[in-house]
């Protein structure tokens, strides 16, 4: 196989659930570096919540924030932050609607106190990768900080999770015309759903172009990993498109193909598979 560039979301298909990295998945990302090809982290989250045990593994750079954040090595490729009276605005949308929220800029994570205590008791459904990875920040002791810490100096991005649908929808007009809403998976008998909201022209797919552009490399250079809906935009744009096997169905469907679970060491036996070892 040709040199690839290689772009790996976090939770659900490099890591379970806040889980350490296992033995294989090390193993994949290393063996495929020291082959030639390129691997690049291309998650949601911030960088301050990307952990040590997942940088040490090594990497070629990272995509931060759903695509708001590109590096390379020690470059910064772009940055985008909403205007704080972007920000403001989302925050009176959602909170009139009774919404909870969460922001995420340079420096951390802060979350009105309500958030909280509904994803404590919240029951995840087992494709929510999300949802799953913020109840086990809590459990983790990772700092969020109150909202009233926040700085007000401009976000990345802004998570949301509300006990009902209907209220999200109602806020959906407000401001999909800037914002796309992503809303992860739901059981029929759930009470949380959350989701994120995330600039139009800010995706991961957009942050794969920017990378391919810096090596002078094409798409259909690319193998692309996910698990979640945030993820589309990778998945589409990709050479080659992959879900994990526990994707939600719709990114399944954009896929070009499903490999194993992220518990299975899915990555893994699909680099195995593409001959990237």
């Amino acid at each position: 196989m040709d040199r690839k560039l290689i772009f790996l979301d976090i939770d659900g298909t490099l890591v379970a659930s806040m889980a350490k990295p296992s033995r294989l998945t090390r193993e994949a990302v290393q063996s495929a570096r020291r082959k030639g090809h390129r691997l690049f982290l291309c998650t949601g989250r911030n960088m301050p919540i990307i952990g040590e045990d997942i940088r040490q593994i090594g990497f070629d750079g990272i995509i931060s924030s759903a695509g708001a954040h590109v590096e390379v090595g020690e470059k910064v490729l772009y940055d985008s932050l909403l205007t704080e009276e972007t920000v403001q605005e989302c925050l009176d949308v959602f909170h009139s609607n009774g919404i909870f929220c969460r922001i995420e800029d340079r420096k951390g994570i802060y979350t009105d106190h309500q958030m909280e205590a509904l994803l404590r008791d919240a029951e995840a459904d087992p494709a929510n990768s999300e949802l799953i990875r913020m109840q086990k920040e809590i459990e983790a002791g990772i700092v969020i900080h109150p909202y009233d810490q926040y700085p007000g100096e401009g976000a990345y991005k802004l998570c949301f999770t509300s006990t009902s649908l209907e209220a999200v929808e109602q806020a959906r007009p407000c401001l999909e015309d800037r914002f796309s809403f992503v809303v992860h998976p739901y059981g029929d008998s759930n009470r949380c759903f959350n989701g994120e909201i995330i600039p139009k022209g800010v995706d991961k797919g957009k942050a794969m172009e920017l990378v391919c552009r810096y090596y002078g490399m094409e798409l259909s250079d690319t193998v692309a990993f996910g698990d979640s809906m945030n993820d589309s935009g990778m998945i589409r744009c990709a050479g080659t498109g992959i879900a994990m096997g526990n994707a939600c169905q719709e990114l399944k469907g954009m896929a070009d193909q499903v490999c194993g679970s992220v518990e299975e060491d899915g990555l893994y036996y699909e680099f195995e598979k593409l001959g990237l070892l």
